[in-house]
């Protein structure tokens, strides 16, 4: 499933080729993806500008002059960017053309994605009014974290993985940051102090980082904009290496459940 920086990462992609740009046409091959695409949004979007490609948690916002679209990838959803006609498949679910000629293409194998459309601020729609802090803004600190943690019986690492929290911690990246911070995933999170948590934040910090300067992981759906793989893949510490050894102390990593996720730790090195 894409997460916060494979979303980042097509939307870096997606955006040279959109902002400024005049929408010539939308073209919608199915009445719904998770939910229904917005009947007229068709003509809503013809002739506007794209004035911007911004991102919020997992949601791609196109802000144009007339409105802002929200895209959601969904569990396997990608965008596309085409420079040349070709033939839709049968899962590529619409088209957003350029007046320049360009195509953004958005495939989506299990129709989990979403096209949803608002007039108004769109940090006030139902699906963004209530998240967290972006994890590598200045909102997401060791004085926010610590304030909600501090009475939590909730083990960590769901606990970062909950939108309400910190968004765009996905349980790739959450395995990956608490091995980097030496917390065990199944630690309350109120049994953390301060100095730990503010390890945390920063591992999430620089765990997203990296991987969005890796270009995201691919693992089963994902790949990037230009339909090249992410290769974050490659620097995983933890994550699905369960009977590996430690890449610090060569410790065998174990996995175990964490709310209904599997969650790889190594025993010796997280505590």
């Amino acid at each position: 499933m894409p997460e916060l920086p494979e979303v980042e990462t097509t939307r870096r992609g997606i955006a040279p080729w959109l902002e400024g740009q005049r929408v010539a046409r939308l073209i919608t091959r199915v009445p719904a993806l998770r939910w229904p695409i917005p009947a007229g949004l068709p003509g809503r979007l013809a002739g506007a500008e794209v004035l911007a490609v911004a991102r919020r948690a997992k949601y791609l916002l196109l802000r144009t002059d007339r409105g802002t679209a929200l895209v959601h990838l969904g569990m396997s959803g990608s965008l596309r960017v085409l420079h040349q006609p070709r033939p839709p498949g049968k899962h590529d679910h619409f088209d957003l053309v350029t007046a320049a000629g360009v195509v953004i293409r958005f495939n989506d194998p299990r129709r989990f994605g979403a096209l949803l459309w608002t007039e108004a601020d769109p940090a006030t729609h139902p699906l963004l009014a209530s998240l967290g802090p972006e994890p590598l803004d200045s909102g997401f600190d060791t004085a926010w974290l610590w304030a909600h943690c501090r009475g939590r019986k909730v083990a960590i690492k769901p606990h970062i993985m909950n939108a309400h929290i910190v968004v765009g911690v996905g349980n790739i990246y959450a395995s990956e940051a608490l091995f980097r911070a030496g917390i065990r995933p199944a630690r309350a999170a109120g049994r953390l102090g301060e100095q730990r948590l503010a390890g945390l934040v920063n591992s999430i910090r620089e765990v997203l980082s990296d991987a969005i300067r890796a270009g995201g992981t691919t693992l089963r759906d994902y790949s990037q904009g230009d339909g090249q793989p992410g290769y974050f893949m490659q620097d995983l510490r933890v994550y699905e290496r369960a009977g590996k050894p430690c890449v610090v102390c060569a410790t065998p990593v174990k996995q175990q459940v964490l709310g209904q996720r599997s969650s790889y730790y190594c025993p010796r090195c997280q505590r």
